[in-house]
C-alpha cells in the first residue's frame, strides 16, 4: 500500500476522467490521497472532492505563488478552517518561490509564518513548497520551530543538502516526487540516501511532474508505484520495504487522517 501525500485532484487537467484516476490508484496500490490546496477560498472544492471519493483527503492553504493574493487570511482563520472538517488533514501548500517573480518574498514570508503559527496551534502538518529559497528557508524554519514545535513536510523535495538536514533535525519529513526518477537527478538521490528512513514520503505533485516512466505525460496519483520504485532502488530495500516505511510515516506525519 502506497499514499499519495502531494497531489492537487481540483485542477482542471482531471476534469474528464476523476472517477477513472482514483480508481487506477486503488488499483495501483495507492490507498489514500492527499489533494493540497494552493488557494483558501477554493477549499470548498477540495472539501467536495474529499466527500465524494473517500480515500481523498485534503489540507487548507495558499501556495506561495498566491501569497499577495490572500494576505488577507490569518492563522486564526486557518485553524479555524482546519478544526471545521474531518477531512482536512494538514495546513498549505504554504512557502518561498523565488524560481518565479509572481510574488514579493516579504507577502510570501509574511503568508509562510502565519501557517507555521496555525501548524503550530493544530499540530497538523505544515506542506511546505521551497523552490530557489534555500537560505531564507532555512532561516525561518530555525527561527519558527525556536517558538515551538510543529510538524512539517518538505514537499517535492528538489533543493539542497542544506535544507533537508535541517529539516530533519527539526523533526520534518522530506517527501520524493518524480524528480528522484530522472536520469539527471543522481544528487537528490544521494540526498534521498542521507534521509531519515523514518522521515520518508513520496507523492506524485499530480498533474506535475511526472516519474521517468510516463515522463512528458500528465501525472497523476497512480504514478507513485514509480517514484516508490526508485526511491526503494536508491535506498538499496524491497518495494514492500519501502511501501511499508512511507506508508507509516504518512498515518504518522498526518496524524489526523485515518489509517487503513
Amino acid at each position: 500500500m502506497l499514499i499519495d501525500t502531494h497531489c492537487h485532484l481540483d485542477f482542471p487537467d482531471f476534469d474528464a476522467e476523476r472517477d477513472e484516476l482514483v480508481s487506477r490508484a486503488h488499483e495501483a496500490g495507492v490507498a489514500q490521497m492527499v489533494t493540497i490546496s494552493t488557494r483558501v477560498r477554493k477549499l470548498d472544492t477540495l472539501l467536495a472532492l474529499t466527500q465524494r471519493y473517500p480515500s481523498v483527503f485534503c489540507s487548507v492553504g495558499t501556495h506561495p505563488n498566491n501569497a499577495g493574493d490572500e494576505l488577507d487570511v490569518t492563522a486564526d482563520d486557518l485553524v479555524r478552517l482546519a478544526e471545521s472538517h474531518d477531512k482536512i488533514v494538514a495546513i498549505g501548500e504554504a512557502g518561498l518561490d523565488y524560481f518565479y517573480d509572481t510574488q514579493t518574498p516579504e507577502d510570501q514570508q509574511t503568508g509562510f509564518r502565519r501557517h507555521v503559527e496555525a501548524a503550530r496551534r493544530t499540530q497538523l502538518p505544515l506542506v511546505i513548497h521551497s523552490r530557489s529559497a534555500d537560505a531564507d528557508m532555512i532561516s525561518i524554519l530555525k527561527e519558527e520551530s525556536g517558538k515551538g514545535a510543529f510538524p512539517f513536510i518538505l514537499h517535492c523535495f528538489s533543493s539542497g543538502a542544506e535544507l533537508a538536514r535541517t529539516g530533519v533535525e527539526l523533526g520534518g519529513y522530506v517527501s520524493f516526487s518524480g524528480i528522484l526518477t530522472f536520469p539527471k537527478s543522481e544528487e537528490l538521490r544521494e540526498i534521498a540516501r542521507s534521509v531519515p528512513h523514518d522521515r520518508l514520503l513520496v507523492e506524485t505533485d499530480a498533474p506535475y511532474l511526472a516519474p521517468k516512466r510516463w515522463r512528458g505525460k500528465r501525472n497523476e496519483p497512480s504514478y507513485v508505484v514509480n517514484t516508490a520504485e526508485i526511491l526503494a532502488d536508491t535506498l538499496g530495500l524491497t518495494f514492500s520495504e519501502i511501501a511499508r516505511i512511507t506508508t507509516e510515516n504518512a498515518f504518522r506525519v498526518f496524524s489526523k487522517m485515518p489509517q487503513v
